[in-house]
């Protein structure tokens, strides 16, 4: 084997280990799932500490998708939850908060601003993430699946204060009551 085989091999190794480590392929076979509870109100009736904020279903920019975003006050916090959530998986995926009514693109999601929020858990399930007290929610209307590795757009759920969003039950309903009958 001459030294410049050896060479050559070495650079396709190192390429190939470089091209894997960006670009994670196992990551488009592989879902990571999460299945989160809606998180109670620390204290009193918990219907009474929560409201819904805002709400809107995904739609798929660079990746089909598929959802509901929805923020809640929940006693002081803010929540905004993902449910029925469904995107490609990818290499660090963030879930940001747009400064705009929606982002069909990523370089809306740029122009516009952002807020990012945290880490995507999962690309499937039910998530739930604390927004800052910071962030203006009249300024942020669009929730982005965001993937920072390659500044790209997976989904966007544009948000509307005037939505359906249901209050998920986080307290046990009861199903039947009474008296014993002694």
């Amino acid at each position: 084997m001459t030294k410049r085989m050896v060479i050559t091999i070495g650079a396709v190794v190192i390429g190939l280990g470089v091209g894997w480590a960006l670009f994670r392929p196992e990551l488009l076979f592989i879902n990571a799932r999460v299945s989160e509870s809606f998180p109670a109100a620390s204290s009193g009736s918990f219907a009474a500490q929560t409201v819904a904020l805002a709400t809107g279903s995904f739609h798929g920019v660079t990746h089909e998708t598929k959802g509901t975003a929805a923020i809640y006050q929940v006693g002081q916090k803010r929540v905004l939850r993902l449910t029925d959530f469904e995107t490609s998986n990818g290499p660090d995926l963030r879930v940001f908060l747009v400064q705009a009514n929606d982002a069909s693109d990523s370089d809306t999601v740029k122009k516009a601003g952002y807020t990012e929020i945290a880490r995507l858990k999962g690309n499937v399930g039910d998530q739930n993430y604390e927004i800052p007290d910071d962030v203006d929610l009249a300024r942020h209307r669009a929730v982005t699946i965001w993937c920072n590795r390659f500044s790209v757009n997976f989904a966007t759920a544009p948000l509307s204060s005037g939505g359906k969003a249901t209050i998920p039950a986080a307290e046990p309903t009861a199903l039947y009551s009474g008296k014993s009958g002694n």
